[in-house]
This record gives C-alpha cells, sequence and structure tokens, in this order.
C-alpha cells in the first residue's frame, strides 16, 4: 500500500514520459528502457515502475498490477479497459486514419463499402464504418499495415500516423481522419481511491509541470 506502481510504455512515449515524472519527483535509478529488471524501485520515494508492451499496459492497470500507467489514447480506444483516465499529457500526438492507393481514389467514404481493411485497430475500425452504415471486411494485422494494399491483402488501411511519410513512399492516400490520439494518464479505479492523495497530488503536479512548459 505504500508505494505507487507506475507502468511505462515500450516506444515512442517512454522518454517523454520518464522526463515528465523525474520532474514531479517520480524517478528511480537506471530506469531504461531497455532495462533487463522487470520491476525498478526507488525506496526511498516509495514508488516501483513496471515497463512493458503498449498494447498490455491498460490490462496492467484495469487488474491493478500497476497503480497508473502512461498510454497513447489510440490504445485505451481500441483495449477498452475499465479505468480511470485522469490527465492528457499532450505528447505524443498521431491520428488514426483510413488511406487507400493513390489509383484507388473515390468520391465519397461510402464507396469502398464491402472491401477488405487491413489494421492493428480492428475495434476502432469496426466501429466507424458502423457509424458510417457500411460493412467492411476487417482484417487484423501486427506489422506493417501499409503491405496490405501493395501485396493485395486489403484495399485499404486503418492506421496511426504522425507524420504522413510512409504513406507517400508506399503511394497511399489518406481519404479521412478518424481521430487524434496523446498520451493520458491513467489510474486503475480501486488504487485511485485508496491512494487517492498521493495520486490526485501527482496530477495536479503534472498539470502544473505543464502549465509551466506551456503545454
Amino acid at each position: 500500500m505504500d508505494y505507487i506502481t507506475i507502468a511505462l510504455p515500450k516506444g515512442k512515449l517512454f522518454k517523454r514520459s520518464v522526463e515528465l515524472l523525474e520532474k514531479v519527483g517520480y524517478t528511480a535509478e537506471n530506469l531504461s528502457e531497455d532495462s533487463r529488471k522487470l520491476v525498478i524501485s526507488n525506496d526511498e520515494t516509495k514508488v516501483r515502475f513496471i515497463i512493458t508492451k503498449t498494447v498490455d499496459l491498460p490490462t496492467y492497470v484495469e487488474y491493478g498490477a500497476a497503480d497508473i500507467g502512461i498510454i497513447g489514447k489510440d490504445v485505451l480506444l481500441e483495449e477498452q479497459k475499465d479505468v480511470y483516465e485522469l490527465l492528457d499529457l499532450k505528447y505524443g500526438k498521431c491520428r488514426l486514419m483510413l488511406a487507400v492507393p493513390e489509383a484507388m481514389q473515390k468520391p465519397k467514404i461510402t464507396d469502398y463499402a464491402h472491401l477488405r481493411v487491413a489494421t492493428k485497430y480492428p475495434n476502432c475500425a469496426k466501429e466507424y464504418f458502423d457509424n458510417l452504415g457500411i460493412q467492411m471486411e476487417i482484417i487484423k494485422l501486427n506489422g506493417s499495415i501499409e503491405l496490405g494494399p501493395l501485396i493485395g491483402l486489403s484495399e485499404l488501411i486503418v492506421d496511426i500516423v504522425e507524420t504522413g511519410t510512409t504513406l507517400k513512399e508506399n503511394k497511399l492516400l489518406e481519404v479521412d481522419s478518424i481521430y487524434t490520439a496523446t498520451a493520458r494518464l491513467i489510474a486503475n479505479r480501486v488504487s485511485f481511491k485508496l491512494k487517492f492523495e498521493r495520486l490526485h497530488k501527482l496530477v495536479e503536479d503534472l498539470r502544473r509541470v505543464m502549465q509551466e512548459e506551456g503545454k
């Protein structure tokens, strides 16, 4: 009960997350994405960190293995876990979009009905197409989504982009933006009640640091 356990995601959000937490006194010696230690603790400040795969992080928080975590809104929307979203941290901005090969562009989104869509985000993609009232065959992939249309696996893709460079290199055209995502601080529901004072202070301290940085 004395410790706050924080889940951090491997990948693009890790470095900025560590920097931000360090500014509010949440750090530990040898806290590194490449650490071989599964749990990294600071016994003086009563905090410990676990470093997880991005897709697994909301599960660690939902089940209380971590009290809080930092994760992209895109993963939250896709994984649909029962957690509190405490704060929009404003960094790691990207967007989920629909793209097609340049030669396949059609006048309206609904003109793509009944085609195959490759994506890492099947739940978000299904909700998007359901809201449009069109049926699609959704193919779940874990690797390079852009490969789908190039080899005939799918006609379209739904994927996260930051700059759009990879799309252009593969002659893919963004035809709709589904949502924009940034990093979010999330909490286990029980932990937030039991450790409210400390977690509430952490949120306020993070908010203050972001304001000072002009975020």
